[in-house]
């Protein structure tokens, strides 16, 4: 009998022991979450906490060892702040896909130098032709303005009123002649443009040729 008892008391020492055991496993396997205050305390919990979210926090394993880490809530104005810069970020990739797929076009649509220079020379050409137009054009109209202001002039020495109909085209001659002197300006600065934006195409399409030899 004492035999006996020796060998139950064993058996429920064992079965206490594994329960233990088995209870510090699953104590030990457990995460805890642990942040920094406004002090810069360290805190624990084995919760997570309004504190710790509003912190940002650390998911910490039993050895101690950080497994993930969760930044902290962000406010209104940074959220709007974040999506602000992450629509930069998607704007400006999808212009560079979209710059990507024009150099693909061009480097298939134009397969030599000498093809692609000849079409950009011809937009040059282009501007230059429109810049003669319009001077010419500008010149005539210059001349009648000349022509009706030497009319006024005779009148005015003959001691002569100057018709209303005549100050009225002459202001109207004005106008046309301030017009054309303003739209020559402006393609002469696009035909300045287009020239010296000429030379950087042509060499960023030999670079585009050099690295996509066989083409696009």
């Amino acid at each position: 009998m004492r035999a006996v008892r020796y060998i139950l008391a064993g058996t429920v020492l064992v079965m206490a022991t594994s329960a233990i055991g088995a209870q510090n496993d699953r104590n030990n396997n457990g995460y805890r979450y642990r942040w920094k205050d406004a002090s810069g305390q360290s805190n624990f919990s084995d919760s997570l906490t309004a504190d710790a979210m509003k912190a940002g926090y650390d998911i910490v394993n039993a050895q101690g060892v950080v497994v993930q880490h969760v930044n902290r809530q962000l406010t209104a104005d940074e959220r709007a702040a974040a999506k602000k810069i992450a629509d930069e970020q998607a704007a400006a990739k999808a212009a560079a896909d979209q710059r990507q797929r024009d150099d693909m076009q061009m480097l298939n649509a134009y397969p030599t130098e000498q093809a692609f220079t000849a079409s950009r020379q011809s937009q040059v050409d282009n501007f230059h032709q429109a810049v003669n137009t319009t001077q010419l054009n500008l010149q005539g109209q210059e001349k009648t303005l000349a022509d009706l202001l030497n009319r006024a002039g005779d009148l005015e020495r003959a001691k002569q009123p100057v018709p209303p109909y005549l100050t009225t085209r002459i202001g109207e001659q004005r106008n046309t002649v301030a017009g054309l002197r303003a739209t020559l300006q402006r393609q002469q600065a696009a035909e300045t443009a287009a020239k010296a934006s000429m030379a950087a195409d042509v060499q960023h399409y030999r670079q585009l040729r050099a690295a996509n030899p066989n083409g696009g």
